[in-house]
């Protein structure tokens, strides 16, 4: 038998258990895509992120959830990132290689900041759905959406909602009988993004991830640092003056409340950050 070790961090954490969970496999050198798969859905969280040697950065990194794999996610960035430095000694600034590309990463102690792999102009769709059937599908009134849906890719393509207001966001409920309404992404996966801006707290958003759980059913991540780099995304495709900073919460709904830093700087570059923290190591017998 051979034996690896993992660790389990919690990303976007402001305290011991909040953030959205995450396990490491410090060295996935001899499994295949089936074993990270199995572990994958072994552990049952999210993401689950396995180290591998890469000739083009400081690892190369595959991230899978326990239903497929994932061409790019973010907190398991800053999470694989803060195993790598341990691991490596490489100091506050890394680089990692993804399928969707080389993502930099860097860190002020135990906050670390990803740079999204799609910068720029971001690449954006439009949802074919109208207002008033987007409501329906979270159970809200259509006078609650800000904008219409739209696609946004900056690493992963996913359906961003803006609504008006923050109680608009806590009372959104997807329906899993509406399930077969969802439009797909173009990895044929059913998110959506809902988010509104805080007007009691200017530099605020509240959000909430819902995504199709394997076997059926709608689920709700604590903390998506991949969409929040599709918020940045939106915010250049809507002209937003910039640069511009934001604090997004998430996870209250699932109590996992999770605070993501989100910077778009003058130039569109998009930055997304949390604070890590790690709560365990061990090792499993394969």
């Amino acid at each position: 038998m051979t034996t690896y070790a993992f660790r389990i961090l919690n990303v976007f954490a402001e305290s011991t258990f909040g953030g959205n969970q995450l396990c490491v496999f410090e060295d996935a050198r001899g499994m295949d895509d089936a074993t990270m798969q199995a572990l994958a859905l072994q552990f049952n969280l999210s993401e689950t992120t396995f180290i591998l040697p890469s000739e083009r950065a400081d690892a190369r990194v595959r991230v899978f959830t326990p239903g497929y794999e994932m061409r790019f996610a973010g907190h398991p960035t800053l999470g694989t990132a803060h195993v790598v430095r341990d691991l490596a000694g490489t100091g506050d600034a890394l680089s990692l290689e993804f399928t969707a590309g080389i993502v930099p990463v860097r860190a002020a102690g135990d906050i670390w900041t990803f740079t999204a792999p799609q910068s720029g102009e971001p690449k954006t769709a439009p949802a074919n759905l109208t207002q008033a059937k987007m409501a329906e599908l979270l159970s809200l009134n259509e006078h609650d959406l800000l904008a219409p849906p739209v696609w946004v890719d900056t690493g992963a393509d996913q359906l961003l909602v803006a609504l008006r207001s923050t109680d608009a966001v806590r009372r959104a409920h997807p329906e899993s009988a509406q399930l077969d309404a969802w439009p797909e992404s173009s990895l044929e996966r059913k998110t959506v993004y809902v988010f509104a801006f805080d007007p009691d707290q200017p530099g605020r958003v509240l959000s909430r991830y819902f995504f199709s759980k394997q076997g059926g059913g709608v689920a709700e991540d604590p903390g998506t640092g991949s969409a929040c780099a599709n918020l940045g995304g939106w915010l250049i495709a809507n002209r937003h003056a910039l640069p511009v900073e934001y604090e997004i919460e998430q996870g209250e709904a699932v109590q996992r409340p999770c605070l993501l830093r989100l910077k778009v700087t003058a130039d569109s570059a998009i930055q997304v950050g949390g604070k890590v923290i790690e709560i365990g190591r061990g090792k499993i017998s394969l």
